[in-house]
């Protein structure tokens, strides 16, 4: 009787380690199905950046003169508008007099790499209140 009790035990054990695995197996492949119709209807925005062609130092001097807006981002999150240093609160009434002043002028932004992206976004901002719809960053090669 003992040996009867002990193989039964077994039997049970055996049928209680297999799961049931189909249902988890239907929802993985709908959520595949899912995702596969999905993923082209999504729009994803890249930012792509052109070759930029050797230039000399003095066609970068005439992008530079090419607005009477220049702002400039250094290295130490410092920014000059026009060659002059600023601090950040005083960017906002600066730009909105050179709206003013050059209301078809295009700000350009020249804003180091190695500088904080924070910085970049107050500028953007101050540019956005100041009535600017555009805002031209420059970019260097290398």
């Amino acid at each position: 009787m003992a040996k009867r009790r002990l193989s039964l035990t077994q039997n049970d054990l055996a049928e209680e380690a297999s799961p049931n695995l189909t249902p988890l197996i239907d929802v993985v492949f709908v959520v595949l199905i899912m995702f596969i119709i999905i993923a082209p209807m999504l729009e994803i925005d890249k930012v792509k950046l052109a070759d930029a062609p050797a230039r000399d130092q003095k066609q970068a001097v005439m992008v530079q003169e090419a607005s009477a807006i220049t702002i400039h981002v250094h290295e130490d999150n410092t920014i000059w508008v026009n060659s002059v240093k600023i601090k950040p609160e005083e960017l906002l009434p600066l730009l909105q007099r050179a709206k003013k002043q050059n209301p078809t002028k295009t700000p350009q932004l020249f804003h180091d790499r190695k500088a904080q992206f924070g910085t970049y976004q107050t500028v953007k901002n101050a540019a956005e209140l100041s009535g600017f719809d555009e805002l031209d960053v420059i970019l260097q090669p290398g």
